[in-house]
């Protein structure tokens, strides 16, 4: 008799992983270990320069194509725009998306607002947009609709940024010489935000925590016997997640039930797994999930019995949602997802590559609809 691999060795190649896919994503983005004013220190040069620099370097992409989660000359969005306009200026790196930004931040006044500070608005559910302030009441940003998109100057005083700015932020130390010129701000007709004095510290404007329900539904593809279609079953999913400041950054946890149908296997899974991400555009889950009915794959040889129906194993993957819709008061975003299920193959079953892998793998796009409380 063939010894088979338990339900937890199984489950720890996939978790491994996981892991390790987390620990990539953090360490590429654990910046700002040194505070900026160090770096201006360091390279000897003065606030006001830091400033200007950073502005011009924003200025050299004037023209450049809105492309959601650009990087490059190809196509910006409005924090790849901060992100290369503070690597070509001061060569640090910053945080990757508005809502990072805005906790990142040391919070301003609005009638304190000086060239090179970055400003902050709400274009749909959360922090959603960014730019730099220019003076005069004008800012540079990499506008995704509009009358004229990609990088662009805009004013304050339009009526669009009017309604929906939330606050501003410093990234380079204040420059005490440096005057205002902040006719919009400074005239009153933006109400500055609550501010706490502290660095990276959350705001006290009921926007520093986010608690977000979700609901979700995706059809699952794969390979069914006797059957022609791609169709293999189908997920829906019911979540909940907050966003916890640490800080330099903020990390959204969730918690979901993800029930999924399986026809290939002729079972249905319920999966509680927990997640973790900086944002929903990439995210990893975890969990146990219970399954009902036994799992077996049909082939033309009378099928292929797996362990673990009726008890609980383990789920673990990745989703990716890249871009999201305002649609009422909540986000619309297409996302896929790929899981992997711990099936362990019965006795006396050689090992199968295409059949035991396509067993435990679900592949699945789908809509998910988001909204905050």
């Amino acid at each position: 008799m063939k010894a088979t691999a338990s339900p937890r060795d199984r489950v720890s190649v996939p978790l491994c992983i996981l892991i390790t896919l987390w620990l990539f994503l953090l360490s590429g983005n654990l910046f700002a270990a040194v505070p900026l004013s160090e770096v201006l220190s360091a390279e000897q040069i003065s606030v006001r320069n830091a400033r200007l620099k950073l502005i011009n370097a924003a200025g050299q992409y004037q023209g450049i194509p809105y492309r959601y989660g650009g990087r490059d000359r190809k196509g910006l969005d409005c924090s790849g725009l901060i992100y290369l306009s503070f690597q070509d200026a001061l060569g640090v790196s910053v945080p990757l998306s508005s809502e990072q930004l805005y906790r990142w931040v040391e919070p301003v006044p609005s009638d304190a607002v000086q060239i090179g500070d970055l400003i902050f608005f709400k274009t749909s559910d959360t922090i959603s947009h960014v730019g730099i302030y220019i003076g005069d009441g004008k800012f540079i940003h990499s506008a995704s609709s509009g009358p004229k998109t990609g990088v662009i100057y805009s004013t304050l005083d339009e009526d669009y940024w009017l309604r929906t700015y939330v606050g501003a932020g410093r990234a380079l130390p204040p420059e005490d010489d440096l005057p205002v010129q902040n006719p919009v701000l400074a005239a009153g007709r933006i109400e500055s935000p609550v501010i706490i004095a502290n660095a990276g510290a959350s705001r006290d404007d009921g926007k520093a925590h986010i608690l977000l329900l979700g609901v979700a539904l995706a059809p699952s593809w794969g390979s069914v016997p006797d059957s022609d279609s791609p169709l293999r079953g189908g997920t829906v999913q019911f979540r909940i997640a907050y966003d916890l400041n640490l800080g330099i950054r903020a990390i959204r946890l969730g918690f979901e039930l993800r029930p999924d149908w399986d026809a290939a296997l002729g079972v249905v899974r319920f999966p509680f797994t927990f997640s973790l991400g900086f944002d929903d555009i990439f995210r990893i889950f975890a969990g146990p999930a219970f399954t009902l009915g036994n799992p077996v794959l049909k082939t033309s040889d009378g099928g292929r019995r797996y362990i673990g129906g009726n008890t609980w194993l383990g789920e673990v993957g990745i989703t990716v949602a890249p871009f999201s819709f305002k649609v009422g008061g909540g986000a619309l975003s297409p996302y896929g997802e790929i899981a992997w299920r711990s099936f362990v193959r019965g006795e006396n079953q050689d090992f199968d590559w295409k059949a035991d892998v396509g067993a435990g793998i679900r592949i699945s796009t789908g809509i998910r609809y988001t909204w905050g409380i």
